[in-house]
């Protein structure tokens, strides 16, 4: 494409990241009321906003899931203590970086291993101009 501009041209871009995470060997794994400080903190630390924040503690030291929902999307983690197991989930759209709140989850979550997946979300065409 050509115009009299300069030249432009289509690059494919994401509308949003997805970020989810399996941490083996993680502790904090019980209670699920210091982790809505983390999830904050993790939020905070990707330019995010919070718009509301919900725990749900299994008691019994069966672990908890917690949801942050921010105007990004959301941070979503699932324990399982008996497992040593933290199951993430991190999609944030715009100009926040969900790579700076998995690492607030990793300093907290104190995982032996992990394994990551990123994907790219609603990826469109977007116009580019060269000149």
């Amino acid at each position: 494409m050509v115009n009299q501009g300069g030249t432009a041209g289509v690059r494919a871009t994401a509308l949003g990241q997805h970020l989810i995470a399996d941490f083996y060997g993680a502790s904090q794994l019980f209670d699920g009321g210091p982790a809505a400080a983390m999830l904050h903190k993790a939020a905070e630390a990707a330019g995010a906003t919070v718009l509301d924040l919900n725990l749900h503690d299994f008691g019994d030291r069966y672990g908890f899931t917690g949801v942050a929902l921010l105007a990004e999307s959301h941070i979503s983690v699932h324990t399982w203590p008996e497992n040593d197991y933290v199951a993430i989930d991190i999609f944030m759209c715009g100009d926040a970086k969900p790579e700076l709140s998995l690492e607030v989850l990793r300093s907290y979550f104190t995982p032996s291993r992990e394994q990551v997946q990123n994907l790219k979300r609603g990826v469109v065409a977007a116009a580019v101009d060269f000149a």
